[in-house]
């Protein structure tokens, strides 16, 4: 293995002189002059071929046609003017979508099958990390490879975009522009009837009992220590900030919510979830209390933001009366901080992990802009919050059965009864099997196989694909009426206008 990874250190100039002239770079690798060159592309064609026959493709990111070393997510695509800019900045996006492939890899590469990751050429020589290393390997040569043509270059720049997970044919065959009025409703509806739970006195269904769950207690942070931090992330030639992994943690505990829950039974109960044999639907360890956490971005004016999602996740949403459209497996919410450079929250955001109910709870240094279209569902408020102070932290009041949001209160400290803990939410792409070997809680659709809801019978005009059902990150459509998503890099930037105080140049 290691006489072929140094060959891989020589075979671009090599390759360089084999084709002057290219319109799709993949083809000509796989027809390159030189070997190291041709096993690399071979090596790629091979194992995307076992992920897909195993049904183990992670979703989270869309691939780059004719660069199947590279993946694409929106804050990425957003940023391509940046990356024509000049030579750094298309090289550090280059490398970006790289580490996105890579990432993606490591998933997919730990959850082929044995007899699929057996069928891979070298697969005994390299083992699992080798054959992770030797993708490495082969995705940097193939990269600077395909860098040196300047007709490969333009062609990443106009193929590196995320499609949308809207169907245009099932909105056509829906009849869209006339059934959206009567979904629009609902919509409208939907939100009367919140913004109602929003303002009456919150109380308990009988029997249940509400329990405050805190993050863990070594996360308070000052506010002065949370600007430092972001003032001293390095800004790559994109204009993305990069975290160590050591300061997001820090900055992921000192933005945590508690969540205060209306438990009326086991449905109300969060925690980690795990695969239990024969089950094809992740099981939710209610005796581990747990919070995914990630980071995400997005793109205002000249910068990008840094942002917190948390993530819990609860066994089902139960059937409120003998035909409930909403009801199914597992039900997950997911709670969103954007921060100003100077360590304020700005914004807060939430959805359900199906894309649906999709809130903002602004600052006052978040002001909202006008919809575009009155039929569009935009920016949905339910609750605005005041600013919120150095020793201050949200809790979340979730209702029983819906784990609807119900409320948003600020609070000092965070005293409780019960604790949670973190884990990263990328663990939920490869999760561990009793049988042996592992497997991501979402198909290669971006689904979660067995949470359908019988919405989706219904919702179908809209072009949403099995709405109501468990999604992967990166996959959460949220708006039936128009076009918007979780991760939009202009997400925010379209609906508010955020007072970011003074400028860092």
């Amino acid at each position: 293995m290691n006489v072929v990874l140094r060959g891989l250190c020589v075979a671009v100039a090599a390759a360089a002189a084999g084709c002057a002239t290219v319109q799709d770079p993949f083809p000509a690798n796989l027809q390159s002059p030189s070997e190291q060159v041709r096993r690399c592309a071979e090596w790629f064609q091979s194992l995307d071929a076992e992920v897909d026959a195993a049904g183990v493709r992670d979703a989270q990111y869309a691939r780059v046609p004719g660069f199947p070393y590279l993946r694409v997510d929106r804050i990425s695509a957003s940023l391509r003017g940046r990356a024509a800019a000049n030579e750094p900045a298309l090289q550090r996006f280059a490398d970006r979508l790289l580490d996105l492939d890579l990432e993606s890899r490591r998933h997919e590469i730990a959850n082929l099958p044995r007899r699929g990751f057996d069928a891979l050429p070298e697969a005994a020589e390299f083992g699992r990390a080798g054959a992770l290393h030797y993708t490495r390997a082969c995705g940097r040569l193939l990269r600077d490879l395909d860098l040196a043509k300047p007709e490969a270059r333009a062609a990443l720049l106009r193929s590196a975009s995320v499609p949308d997970d809207y169907s245009t044919a099932s909105r056509l065959l829906g009849l869209y522009a006339l059934t959206r009025i009567a979904f629009a409703d609902g919509v409208r509806r939907w939100q009367e009837e919140d913004l109602e739970a929003f303002r009456a006195e919150a109380r308990l269904p009988a029997g249940a009992v509400l329990v405050r769950y805190a993050p863990p207690t070594a996360g308070a942070l000052a506010r002065s220590a949370v600007a430092a931090i972001l003032r001293s992330a390095h800004l790559d030639p994109l204009g993305m900030p990069e975290l160590p992994d050591t300061d997001f943690e820090r900055l992921a505990a000192a933005y945590a919510p508690s969540f205060e829950i209306a438990v009326a039974g086991d449905a109300d109960r969060f925690g980690a979830l795990r695969w239990r044999r024969g089950d094809p639907v992740p099981e939710v360890n209610a005796a581990e209390p747990a919070v995914y956490v990630q980071a995400a971005y997005t793109d205002y004016g000249d910068r990008v933001l840094l942002q917190l999602v948390y993530t819990i996740w609860f066994p089902e949403r139960p059937a409120q009366g003998a035909f409930d459209l909403y009801a199914g497996r597992l039900d997950g919410v997911m709670w969103r901080v954007t921060l100003a450079p100077d360590g304020e929250p700005v914004l807060y955001d939430s959805i359900h992990s199906c894309g649906c109910y999709h809130k903002f709870f602004p600052t006052p240094r978040a002001r909202p802009r006008p919809a575009p279209d009155p039929l569009e569902e935009w920016a949905f408020v339910p609750q605005p919050l005041p600013r919120v102070a150095e020793d201050e932290r949200p809790v979340l009041r979730i209702a029983s059965g819906t784990h609807f949001i119900e409320r948003v209160t600020l609070v000092r400290g965070s005293d409780s009864v019960a604790r949670y803990s973190f884990l990263p939410y990328d663990a939920l792409r490869s999760m561990p099997r009793l049988e042996g070997g592992a497997r991501s809680a979402f198909g290669p659709d971006g689904l979660m196989a067995g949470t359908e809801r019988a919405e989706r019978i219904l919702f179908w005009p809209m072009g949403i694909a099995s709405a109501g059902a468990m999604r992967q990150w990166g996959r959460h459509a949220t708006a039936f009426v128009g076009r918007r998503h979780f991760d939009d890099a202009d997400l925010v930037e379209r609906r508010f206008e955020l007072d970011l105080g003074e400028e860092r140049r």
